[in-house]
């Protein structure tokens, strides 16, 4: 479905509802496709402490001389 700028003003709440039922919702300004209307995708909740266990580092991971030879291999 494609609506021009002034239609979708009068009609946004119909094109939102077409574009949650997936229909492609297209938004033109001037008769050119300007927007794609979608729906937001759900955002997954992040758990504090999921890695805990799972990743180990080295105990010189934050040493200068470890530091010193990154720097050098990157040229600084």
């Amino acid at each position: 479905m494609q609506a021009n700028m002034h239609e979708a003003k009068s009609k946004l709440s119909q094109l939102v509802e077409s574009a949650l039922n997936g229909e492609e919702v297209i938004i033109a300004k001037s008769g050119k496709p300007a927007v794609r209307l979608v729906p937001c995708k759900p955002s997954k909740k992040r758990v504090f402490g999921q890695f805990k266990g799972k990743i180990n580092l080295a105990d010189n991971f934050d040493a200068k001389e470890v530091s010193d030879d990154i720097a050098k291999e990157f040229g600084l």
